[in-house]
């Protein structure tokens, strides 16, 4: 197993203070030996491999220390992750832990795992078509709508005001995420009767920065200044639109919102050059996705708060970050450190924002 960074380890531990003690050594006794498999989608974001992973493993090592994890990444190809999907399988999973490449093609696999006994926990991203044992995330709707509204807020307190032809631009997630769709949705939700147009929007394919800065550029040339800020529906997709903006020499970037608090996407909050982001330590769903799949294993039926698309669900509420709490949200509960975050060219940030002395 990896050795995990302190860091890690705090915001595991945090993840797990849910978990009763009495809870943990029952699922242990029962569950002993099992396979799980977690299937991660991509690697455009940094999340799957320095959190959620590590997370997962952490909890599965204190649910149940004697059950074997299986880890793959499908690099955004849904081809590899059906694939991964069935080696898991023949390798004996009894529970697979699936973040879908494509929420559509993943129907298939639920229904085949299920055909065959084995339980499935959707991870972060919904598979509305099958109905999953269990999912799992963060409040995808929620998240749109919480950045749409955030943005919205910041233009009408600094009296920025739509005039004719003025407007935001969209930048979406993967068409093939159903958690994009929902984050899409949540976004419009804060965009609708605000008074800020939208004046194009974009489905990011593989939710890859290079494709949203692309369109971002055209965007720029086609609508300048007429553009009064972003709504973009995650961080890679955030330093592509702001990528996009420095290199067509706008200064400064209108306000660009963001999703996942990247150490890259926290330090252009500091830098002053995206607006917000979405605090959502994925070492807490991950502890809740281990404490559900050693509840299947031990033949219990893990309690649900809510249900989406017909299926059990617990939904994480994330926290808005921008330049006035990142402190306190980030660095006073040590999701990251200063050290970390207040290097090179945002030192000087760090101490406006009284990170650092």
């Amino acid at each position: 197993m990896k050795k995990l960074s302190l860091k890690t380890t705090g915001i595991v531990a945090l993840a797990l203070s849910f978990l009763g003690a009495t809870a943990m050594l029952a699922h242990a006794a029962e569950a002993k030996d099992a396979t799980v498999a977690f299937l991660m989608p991509d690697q455009a974001s940094t999340r799957y491999e320095q959190h959620d992973y590590p997370g997962f493993e952490a909890a599965m090592k204190k649910l149940c220390a004697s059950c074997k994890v299986i880890y793959q990444n499908a690099d955004a190809d849904a081809a590899r992750q059906q694939q991964q999907f069935n080696s898991v399988i023949s390798q004996g999973a009894k529970v697979i832990v699936l973040d879908p490449v494509d929420s559509t093609a993943a129907t298939s696999l639920v229904k085949m795992a299920q055909g065959q006994g084995i339980k499935v926990i959707a991870y972060d991203r919904p598979i509305p078509q099958a109905k999953a044992d269990y999912y799992v995330s963060f409040d995808n709707q929620g998240i749109g709508k919480a950045i749409a509204e955030s943005l919205v807020k910041h233009l009408k307190d600094t009296g920025v005001k739509a005039k004719e032809g003025e407007g935001v631009l969209e930048v979406n997630g993967s068409p093939t995420d159903a958690a994009a769709g929902l984050i899409k949705k949540g976004i419009h939700q804060g965009l609708d009767n605000s008074g800020y147009p939208i004046l194009a929007e974009y489905d990011t394919p593989e939710w890859a920065p290079p494709k949203a800065q692309q369109w971002a550029s055209g965007q720029i040339t086609r609508f300048g200044k007429k553009i009064l800020g972003v709504v973009a529906a995650n961080d890679g997709t955030a330093g592509g639109v702001i990528a996009a903006f420095k290199a067509a020499g706008v200064n400064p970037v209108p306000p660009v919102t963001g999703n996942d608090a990247t150490i890259a996407a926290l330090q252009l909050i500091i830098a002053g050059d995206q607006y917000n982001t979405i605090s959502k330590p994925s070492e807490i769903v991950a502890g809740a996705a281990a404490e559900v799949a050693v509840d299947f294993l031990s033949g219990k039926t893990p309690k649900a708060e809510t249900t989406l698309y017909d299926t059990p669900s617990k939904l994480f509420v994330p926290a808005v970050v921008t330049q006035k709490n990142l402190k306190a949200e980030i660095i006073d509960k040590k999701i990251q450190t200063a050290e970390q975050l207040c290097t090179g060219r945002y030192a000087e940030g760090c101490k406006k924002l009284g990170i650092t002395q």
